[in-house]
């Protein structure tokens, strides 16, 4: 890929929702909603404080984030579909 995301950006692609319920039915794809969870592709160098010193990001690409439904800008890059968010929008990294 070949963006850099500046200051407190992300790039994130979502990853993967199921397409059955645990009853076994099956979503269409047009009835499904867009995952809130995905992988952290690329972050940015940091946000400036008020003295002007970088504060790097806690995130780091290949974290698996929890984000808000709505959270994000969805743009296409190099044929994939990514999310470009701020720190801020993400709720929490998933440990295993």
């Amino acid at each position: 890929m070949k963006f850099r995301p500046l200051h407190d950006r992300v790039v994130v692609r979502r990853v993967d929702s199921e397409t059955k319920t645990a009853g076994g039915i099956i979503i269409p794809d047009t009835a499904a909603e867009k995952p809130q969870q995905g992988e952290i592709i690329a972050v940015g160098p940091g946000a400036r404080d008020e003295s002007g010193k970088v504060v790097p990001l806690d995130l780091k690409p290949k974290d698996k984030v929890l984000f808000g439904k709505w959270s994000g800008t969805e743009v296409k890059i190099d044929g994939q579909e990514l999310l470009i968010m701020k720190e801020s929008d993400i709720m929490g990294v998933i440990e295993k």
